[in-house]
């Protein structure tokens, strides 16, 4: 006999997925866990569509992994990817919806020997994130209508000059304020940190400065490599306003555009993201011009019909007198008719009050006389004295309590005896 085994208790149904929400799930979960990622290996299967874009393997002993590198960043690249060539991709990791493949955007590449620096960007940017430096949820949004911003940045920058000419375009009206530092070399942290924290300063005692733009052109990792300092890093998080990173090119990723409050692909990217387009804000502001118009003007009719509505009931003021006097001479009428009418009720109520008197009177004696007989009669019939003339004595002892049983008697005892008649005393014999 097969011995029977216990059935395994059903696991909790999970949510059922469709193909397509599912791929991007697990799109975002690889971004936010991994991008952006750097992968050495060897390429394989390279070819370059019509379109401009590249597709490859990177292998190594131990596997391999697609890759794609769009015309934009392929057309960056300073020599000519082939077979068999030992590269460092950096990118971010996908997936291809449509096949459902892993597959690693590749943004910027390199021949080999360039990593070290790389993963030091990596370790430091594994630390900040666990210390919460980049949680999302610190993250604050950029005011609608900005009063006035700060750059900091080099004032020989071309950065400089993309933002400056960017903001004088869009919002000429903005004051800007600028606080010079270095953004390459050895002294560039140090500097970086002293523009912040001026600007913090400027903005906790004066209340100026509603966003920071933190910018700089584009360059090798080591060329940016300040704004990947830690202390760098840790000064944008105390940022008392938002704060707009805008380092590099777009595929340019630095460790301040995580700690910053939103991140820019380009310095002009970050002016065009704090300033809204002048003819835009004033078509915003002709809309609303429009629409407050319009509300006075209806605010404005409604009134004057209510008060047409008002001065046709207010009438001339002598007419009300004259129609209110008539109301006072109609309502004193009815009240003098009123209390004389009232006055011959009462009188006549009265008369008739004065001739029933006397029938009243009589028949309120008759009935009181009526009533005393009848309780004369009653009170005769309880009379004792009747009792006693049937032959009946009434009985008393020596205290005057009433003998009324032998038991209340005994030998020689004197009693006193009542009849119809008169009084005997009495001795048990």
């Amino acid at each position: 006999m097969k011995p029977v085994l216990p059935r395994p208790e059903a696991a909790a149904p999970g949510p059922v997925w469709a193909i397509g929400p599912l791929m991007r799930a697990i799109a975002d979960t690889l971004a936010s866990r991994f991008n952006p990622v750097a992968v050495q290996g060897e390429i394989s299967g390279f070819s370059r569509a019509a379109s401009g874009h590249c597709y490859f393997s990177l292998k190594d002993d131990s596997g391999q992994i697609r890759c794609a590198m769009f015309r934009r960043a392929a057309e960056q690249l300073g020599f000519q990817p082939q077979d068999g060539l030992l590269i460092e991709a950096r990118g971010r990791l996908d997936v291809y919806g449509a096949r459902g493949d892993l597959q690693l955007i590749v943004e910027s590449m390199r021949t080999a020997g360039q990593g070290g620096l790389f993963e030091e960007f990596l370790r430091l940017k594994a630390r900040l994130e666990a210390e919460g430096l980049f949680d999302p949820a610190r993250k604050r949004p950029l005011p609608g209508h900005p009063r006035s911003l700060a750059v900091v940045t080099s004032l020989g920058a071309a950065a400089l000059r993309d933002v400056a000419t960017a903001l004088a375009r869009r919002v000429p009206h903005l004051p800007v304020l600028l606080f010079p530092a270095s953004v390459q070399g050895a002294s560039a942290p140090t500097e970086l940190v002293a523009a912040l924290e001026a600007a913090y300063r400027w903005h906790l005692t004066r209340g100026d400065i509603d966003v920071l733009l933190l910018v700089r052109g584009g360059g090798a990792l080591e060329d940016l490599w300040a704004f990947n300092d830690e202390q760098v890093v840790r000064a944008v998080t105390r940022a008392p306003m938002p704060v707009i990173c805008g380092v590099g090119h777009e595929t340019d990723f630095s460790l301040c555009d995580f700690a910053a409050d939103v991140r820019a692909p380009t310095p002009t990217a970050a002016a065009e993201l704090c300033a809204p387009a002048r003819a835009q804000r004033l078509g915003e502001l002709a809309y609303l011009e429009e629409g407050m118009t319009a509300a006075v003007r209806d605010a404005l009719d409604r009134q004057g019909q209510r008060l047409d509505w008002l001065g046709q009931r207010m009438g001339r003021p002598s007419g009300r007198l004259h129609a209110a006097s008539g109301q006072l001479l109609e309502l004193q009428h009815r009240l003098q008719g009123g209390v004389h009418l009232e006055l011959q009720r009462r009188g006549a109520a009265l008369a008739a009050v004065g001739r029933d008197l006397p029938v009243r009177q009589e028949l309120l004696l008759t009935r009181r006389r009526q009533q005393l007989e009848q309780m004369a009669t009653a009170l005769d019939m309880l009379d004792p004295r009747l009792v006693l003339q049937r032959g009946y004595a009434l009985l008393t002892d020596g205290q005057g309590q009433v003998v009324s049983s032998t038991d209340q008697t005994r030998s020689g005892q004197e009693i006193h005896a009542s009849l119809s008649d008169g009084e005997l005393d009495l001795r048990v014999i």
